[in-house]
């Protein structure tokens, strides 16, 4: 089963734009976030790996991160999207976001730039720098972790922003013609299925792009991993994340990008689920469940 018979994937968006084979080079340029250097806390939201603070300053440069990723795909791809995924990555003086953007779009057969950041760290000068890439023809996304729409939850979890925040930088962003991601954790605390479809609803009535689902996964160094170990926190098996992950499918427009469906991690670094070490069972699980109650779009 493939994913994009049911769901309008990032892949097949790309392929339909641009005729060819796309991926993206994850980059990691040494950012922070305001919850974890002291502006917002220093803690983290409850499900970051904190292990990882003391070694943010130990990289290879951006074009050293890009060729590596490059021949680790060998000749899967032609064409590359620049990914900064790592941490918060507007969260900079914009001189030094542009310096850094703009080493990463100088290296061969990259044709744009996708950008993860929180939604409080989007200033306008920010949207005027990936605005003007946009103006030059790159492929721009702005990648917003909202994770839910419930703030209760949001508090919960130590995210240090609420919802109208988020809203606040889609309505923004969007004005200055940038194509936005928003992110989504599926079996964060307390939540149920009803809960994501609202936070999914409340997405959907402030235009976006592209939307990620993550299903909740514990690491090693976080605030969930310590009440994991203390049997005060359960994860969802991979069927009961397949459904959830497909009945939100079922009510998002046919004309909203997923560029993803799930996520993985790696031991020893995961402690739970399993399954999420792995890539494909869980995609197929969703194909399953899209192939027995309905493509994108279905349910409404």
């Amino acid at each position: 089963m493939q994913l994009d018979h049911y769901v309008n994937t990032f892949g097949k968006y790309l392929k339909a734009k641009f005729g060819t084979r796309i991926k993206k080079l994850t980059i990691d340029a040494a950012f922070t976030c305001p919850n974890r250097d002291g502006t917002l806390g220093k803690g983290g939201c409850t499900f970051c790996n904190v292990d990882s603070f003391s070694s943010e300053q130990k990289h290879d440069s951006i074009s050293q991160q890009m060729t590596k990723k490059k021949e680790e795909l060998g000749n899967k791809a032609e064409k590359y999207l620049a990914y900064f995924q790592a941490y918060t990555s507007t969260y900079q003086e914009v001189e030094y976001l542009k310096e850094k953007y703009e080493q990463a779009l100088e290296q061969s057969n990259v044709i744009g730039l996708c950008v993860g950041t929180r939604p409080d760290c989007v200033p306008t000068e920010v949207l005027d720098l990936l605005k003007g890439y946009v103006e030059q023809g790159y492929e721009v996304w702005l990648e917003l972790g909202l994770q839910t729409a419930n703030d209760e939850t949001l508090k919960r979890i130590n995210r240090g922003h609420d919802f109208a925040t988020y809203v606040d930088a889609v309505k923004r962003a969007r004005k200055s013609g940038i194509k936005i991601c928003t992110h989504l954790i599926v079996g964060l605390p307390n939540e149920t299925e009803q809960d994501n479809l609202v936070t999914l609803q409340k997405v959907l009535e402030h235009p976006v792009d592209g939307i990620k689902l993550h299903p909740l996964h514990v690491v090693e160094g976080s605030t969930m991993a310590k009440a994991w170990k203390a049997n005060k926190l359960d994860v969802m098996s991979m069927q009961e994340y397949a459904s959830i992950a497909g009945n939100l499918i079922r009510n998002t427009p046919s004309h909203i990008i997923f560029h993803r469906v799930s996520a993985t991690a790696n031991k020893p670094i995961l402690l739970a689920p399993d399954w999420c070490q792995l890539r494909w069972p869980s995609i197929t699980e969703i194909c399953r469940d899209l192939h027995a109650k309905g493509i994108q779009g279905n349910d409404l």
